[in-house]
């Protein structure tokens, strides 16, 4: 790495941290830079899977309060998750990197367009319900949402959420909550994958990890002064951005 590497790693790593603690979608500018990088497609998903991961925790510890009520419900969705994640990054391992890169921009496009669909696909809080678990429907459906979370974290968690809201109960901030924790579980098993497979690129992760968290924590500051439509517009440009980079450079 150069030094205009690290520079651009960085600060795409704290606006990433940032976007996601406002609005979500800072999955987009890591796979991004680590794309203009030079990091190859695969390795570079893997990568950005890695650098997000600290995020989910925190998240999730901020809704410990939430959790604790439901976790023991929650955990047949998180196994679910866990094999549908192994599923989606063994996928992921199983293409060559040109193979991969040709379903890149299609999948950005697809990530894009959910993310850009966020607000109206947010569930509609049900008050004094607790957060039930457990549905076949939302079995079958989860499964299918963390196979592409190990294979393509992008938008993972806006399409999450719209699914638990369909097949779940209980409110916005638990329904959230779930989200987060199932998260973990899949960014956790795919990040074992691609370790084991040999497709982090460690240097570039290590360099994007810290700026991932500070920009979390400069997130508090953005999300009470900078309008969060803002700050979707600029996750959507930087999406249509990338799946036409990966257009033009295919």
């Amino acid at each position: 790495m150069n030094f205009a590497d690290i520079l651009l790693l960085a600060i795409a790593g704290f606006v990433s941290g940032a976007v996601n603690a406002v609005a979500g979608g800072g999955t987009f500018l890591t796979f991004g830079a680590l794309s203009v990088a030079g990091i190859p497609p695969i390795a570079a998903n893997a990568t950005s899977s890695i650098t997000q991961f600290p995020g989910y925790i925190t998240s999730t510890l901020a809704y410990w309060s939430d959790i604790k009520t439901f976790w023991r419900g929650a955990l047949m969705l998180s196994l679910i998750s866990a094999v549908g994640a192994l599923a989606g990054a063994l996928i992921l391992l199983a293409l060559s990197n040109p193979s991969f890169r040709a379903l890149v921009p299609w999948l950005l496009i697809a990530a894009t367009a959910v993310f850009a669909a966020g607000p109206w696909l947010k569930p509609k809080p049900k008050p004094g319900q607790p957060a039930a678990v457990g549905s076949v429907p939302g079995a079958v459906i989860q499964f299918v949402t963390a196979v592409y979370g190990g294979f393509f974290g992008a938008g993972m968690g806006v399409m999450m959420l719209a699914t638990l809201g369909l097949t779940q109960t209980g409110n916005y901030h638990r329904l959230n909550a779930l989200k987060n924790m199932l998260s973990i579980v899949i960014a956790a098993v795919a990040i074992v994958v691609f370790v084991s497979g040999g497709v982090v690129a460690w240097p570039q992760a290590i360099v994007m990890i810290p700026a991932v968290a500070l920009g979390g924590y400069a997130g508090v500051w953005m999300a009470k002064r900078v309008p969060q439509p803002l700050l979707r517009g600029f996750v959507i440009a930087v999406g249509l951005f990338l799946a036409g980079y990966y257009f033009w450079t295919g």
